[in-house]
């Protein structure tokens, strides 16, 4: 299978060094990872032109982000909210509505890389359309390639100039590490996993876990669907389909491994014995920032560092999969195939 990422070589062909502003898009720009697309962005001011900012239904926030980064247009998922979102924001800025906004919003002539963040199916199309509209698209959404990796894969096919990168921390991770490597002489690729809040706990009090429990995460600070995956490990089970697509290897080639730091975000185990490994503070301004910058590399704020004057530990261990079936029950749906679109849309029910 070809994979979706480019990591062969250290830059696509035709790719530049070059730092000139960087049309932005950002689909789910009032959720955690949008919101810290932003916080990058506004890092940078000399280097990200903001063109559009989507939210479903947080239409205060998103009038907030768009009096201060002043997009060409908006856009609201809940046509309710509309009316007073227009009254809110400068008769310059247009508002658009519901799918037709954000597919409209991906395709922008402006728009040089598109980040896709909206949580749930519903990111999907907009980020087919923005492939098909030849944009380079940063990808948080897991949905998007564990439901439809066949229609991505398709337009990065058929749309020469499209690009996908991916944001997820553990995807970025294998990126990096694969940069220049060939992928022939990859013997596995291994995820990490920070076990999530119930790691060390017994499995037979899990019926008497609370709400609040399950969304504070020990490490990350994420949405809440994504917390609550990730507290099942059902989080990691979809980020394993996603590393199908994005690299081309097969079910018995992914690897996931629990390391509670959260320090070594992914690893690249070689066929000769050696082994690649990202590491990185747990923050996922990183990863964010990687994707936008691509191929660049651009200085971070030192407080995202690692502290390297401080002692650091590292610990490994496999996953319990008998205490968090939704692992296995991923990798089965990925061995199976067909049956992956219905992992994805069992995590939303239960989400």
């Amino acid at each position: 299978m070809t994979p979706l990422a480019p990591v062969e070589g250290t830059a696509p062909p035709g790719q530049t060094l070059s730092d000139a502003p960087r049309g932005l898009v950002v689909l789910g720009a009032t959720g955690s990872i949008g919101t810290q697309t932003l916080e990058v962005a506004e890092s940078f001011p000399e280097r990200f032109d903001v063109q559009a900012l989507t939210a479903g239904a947080s239409a205060e926030l998103l009038a907030e982000q768009a009096r201060e980064h002043r997009p060409a247009c908006v856009v609201i998922g809940d046509e309710t909210k509309a009316p007073a979102l227009r009254k809110a924001l400068p008769r310059e800025i247009d508002v658009l509505t519901g799918g037709e906004g954000l597919r409209a919003a991906a395709r922008l002539a402006e728009a040089d890389v598109v980040v896709g963040a909206v949580v749930g199916f519903v990111g999907l199309a907009p980020v087919l359309a923005a492939l098909e509209a030849g944009k380079t698209v940063a990808l948080a959404n897991k949905e998007t390639l564990v439901a439809g990796g066949a229609l991505v894969e398709r337009q990065l096919a058929e749309h020469d100039e499209a690009r996908l990168l991916p944001v997820d921390s553990e995807h970025a991770a294998l990126f990096q590490c694969l940069v220049g490597e060939n992928l022939e002489a990859v013997e596995e690729l291994v995820l990490t996993a920070s076990g999530g809040p119930f790691r060390e706990r017994d499995p037979a009090t899990f019926s008497q876990i609370t709400p609040e429990e399950a969304l504070d995460h020990p490490n990350w600070d994420m949405g809440a669907k994504v917390t609550v995956d990730s507290a099942t490990m059902m989080n990691k089970g979809l980020e394993v389909i996603e590393a199908r697509w994005l690299f081309g290897l097969p079910a018995r080639q992914l690897r996931v491994v629990v390391h509670p730091q959260s320090v070594v975000h992914s690893m690249v185990a070689f066929r000769d014995g050696a082994v690649k490994a990202q590491l990185g503070a747990p923050d996922m301004k990183g990863p964010i920032q990687y994707a936008l910058s691509h191929p660049s590399r651009w200085p971070a704020p030192a407080h995202e560092r690692l502290p390297w004057t401080e002692a650091q530990r590292l610990d490994f261990a496999p996953p319990d999969r008998e205490a968090f079936p939704c692992l296995r029950l991923a990798f089965e749906a990925l061995e199976a195939g067909k049956t992956v679109a219905l992992a994805n849309k069992e995590t939303l029910v239960a989400g």
